[in-house]
């Protein structure tokens, strides 16, 4: 038999040898028979390339159809940074498992020089792995990939900031902010820019029916065509604001303006809903599709476009329509314009600005939307990238970075570059180099975690443990215990913001460090918590830093938590096995995680 089969020709044994049943491990072998079936395995061959393919099918992308390539050495160097990878993401979980917020501590995978987009592949390999496992693995992977991606969005920025001013592009700006912000997302230039021919498509539907001979239904994609008509430029942003205004909705978020949502591109397309300057960048770039040039507008307290009425260009302010993308497309005068925001402005403030401008302005509207660090830190980053000498952003990331205790060497690189720009800011510098400097030694030295053991006498009254969900008794939230203190340790202010003494127990009972279904970190007292009758996964962000995988009734600790609470865990699996019990009673089953 295994004389007739080496007979066949290549071809066929090339078909027999991609059978999906077979595996790398299968191929190595068969390769090794003899030199016959060596030379149909050649790395450069069908047979390894098929492998490759089939085990890494989010990887084709990145080769071009019918590429002669050494699959087999592509096979092996994907195969090595899966276990690299695999590898430092489990090291992290242990080093960095008492860090608040994580600063630079993934840099160190930009460092082990693998290829990019091979990290990228096993970070989502992993997260794509069973949901309710590996989720202490899953957790640090996300946030690796989360810092990969957010360095490789900045270095796009820095070059599209290089190019000429006249070849940037107001919405590819506004696409980089909204990916620097939200990483994870699915969010390219390509389908920005897709959506907004759709748009534009049904724009000139609507302008056949106003002007069928219209010029601009003669555009098409790529084109640089300007309708040089007034009149003609008119009847485009009728047929604009119709489609967009009424046929799509599209309208400002007047009652949740500060929403971040309302900023990223991608999400102003999904839910129709923006702030003056994120629809302005859509109003704009949809316009110019169709031949009508606007130039966008720094005003105050309300971004605006502006539209010219002179063939040859003008900087007479009251030369120029202003154009409300908040208000509907509204059409406004100078004077308008002003009665907008309620008071007088200078001629300066009706000037068209560049696409730099327009994206600090962009990046400072997300400085103030929520109380978020990493929010913060994303815009602080972006704005730094644009503009890297402002000095009162540069201290305000060395007080940010500072106050998390976080990346202390950049802290103090940050502080050098404002003592050589400014030598005034030495008082602000140099009390920040004196603390970060201490927080570098005591980094070296770092204080044991404290170890809680239920058998110790003081612990007695704490019933629950960490890995239970739990319900509020009062506030009907779901959540899982991350923690327990025998008594709150919050300070007096808190305990009378949140009228503790009002408790029949006060301060003096158990209080437990939970993580809420809503995505809140919360500290609850015994009694107002109670075991949940139906338990259910806590949809929380954090819960991969605690625990390590979700068992049916409860939360697993992870190896840091247990180290931490080391006696919890069978007091956690009694907790279930005597709620089950009370549950359905007469079951003699005593594995819970059977339930």
């Amino acid at each position: 038999i295994a004389a007739h089969l080496l007979n066949l020709p290549t071809e066929l044994l090339e078909y027999i040898l991609c059978f999906p049943v077979l595996k790398h491990v299968d191929i190595c072998n068969v390769s090794c028979c003899c030199k016959r079936l060596h030379d149909v395995c050649h790395g450069r061959g069908k047979v390894w390339g098929h492998q490759y393919k089939l085990r890494w099918p989010r990887l084709q992308r990145f080769y071009r159809q019918n590429e002669c390539c050494d699959w087999l050495r592509e096979y092996k160097t994907r195969h090595r940074v899966g276990i690299q990878i695999h590898s430092t993401v489990e090291s992290i979980s242990k080093r960095f498992f008492t860090e608040v917020v994580l600063g630079d501590s993934f840099a160190e995978i930009e460092s082990l020089g693998m290829p990019e987009h091979f990290c990228e592949d096993e970070l989502l390999f992993i997260l794509s792995s069973d949901k309710r496992k590996s989720l202490t693995l899953k957790y640090y992977a996300k946030k690796i990939l989360y810092f990969l991606r957010q360095q490789n969005i900045l270095r796009s920025l820095k070059t599209f900031l290089e190019q000429p001013a006249e070849q940037q592009s107001s919405l590819e700006g506004a696409v980089l902010v909204d990916q620097y912000c939200n990483p994870l997302a699915d969010v390219t230039v390509d389908s920005i820019s897709a959506q907004l021919d759709e748009i534009a498509e049904k724009v000139k539907k609507m302008l056949r029916i106003k002007n069928a001979s219209h010029p601009s239904l003669r555009i098409t994609q790529g084109d640089r065509f300007v309708v040089e008509d007034f009149e003609l430029q008119r009847q485009v942003l009728w047929a604009l604001n119709s489609v967009l205004y009424e046929q799509l909705q599209y309208k400002g978020n007047e009652f949740d303006y500060y929403n971040p949502l309302n900023s990223y591109i991608h999400q102003v397309l999904l839910r129709h809903t923006g702030i003056p300057i994120s629809l302005s960048v859509l109003y704009m770039t949809l316009a110019q599709k169709l031949g009508v040039q606007l130039e966008p507008v720094n005003f105050p307290n309300h971004f605006l476009l502006r539209w010219c009425q002179k063939p040859r260009g003008s900087e007479d302010i009251y030369d120029f329509v202003y154009i409300d993308a908040f208000g509907k497309g509204k059409q406004l005068t100078a004077k308008e314009c002003e009665y907008l925001i309620g008071h007088q402005v200078t001629a300066d403030y009706y000037s068209a600005i560049n696409t730099t401008e327009v994206l600090l302005r962009m990046v400072g509207n997300l400085e103030g939307n929520e109380k978020s660090y990493q929010l913060l830190r994303d815009s602080l980053d972006l704005y730094l990238t644009i503009n890297p000498d402002n000095v009162q952003y540069l201290l305000l990331q060395a007080r940010l970075y500072f106050h998390l205790g976080i990346w202390p060497e950049k802290v103090l690189d940050i502080l050098q570059h404002i003592q050589a720009l400014d030598p005034s800011q030495h008082g602000a510098v140099g009390y920040l180099v004196q603390h970060t400097l201490e927080h570098i030694q005591h980094k070296k030295h770092p204080a044991a975690p404290e170890v809680k053991m239920r058998s110790v006498s003081e612990h007695r009254e704490v019933k629950y443990s960490v890995g239970l969900i739990m319900k509020h008794k009062r506030s009907g939230y779901n959540c899982v215990i991350y923690g327990w203190d025998p008594k709150c340790t919050m300070s007096q202010e808190w305990i009378t913001t949140m009228r503790v003494h009002q408790l029949s127990n006060g301060a003096s009972q158990p209080f437990y460090n939970v993580l809420v279904q809503d995505g809140t970190c919360r500290y609850a007292a015994q009694e107002n918590l109670e075991p949940h009758s139906a338990p259910l996964e806590i949809g929380h962000q954090e819960v991969g830093r605690y625990f390590s995988e979700f068992a049916d009734t409860h939360y697993v600790a992870n190896e840091e938590l247990q180290t931490r609470y080391p006696e919890d865990m069978d007091k956690t699996l009694d907790t279930v096995q005597e709620l089950y019990h009370r549950l359905t009673p007469g079951c003699i089953t005593h594995n819970p995680k059977t339930l």
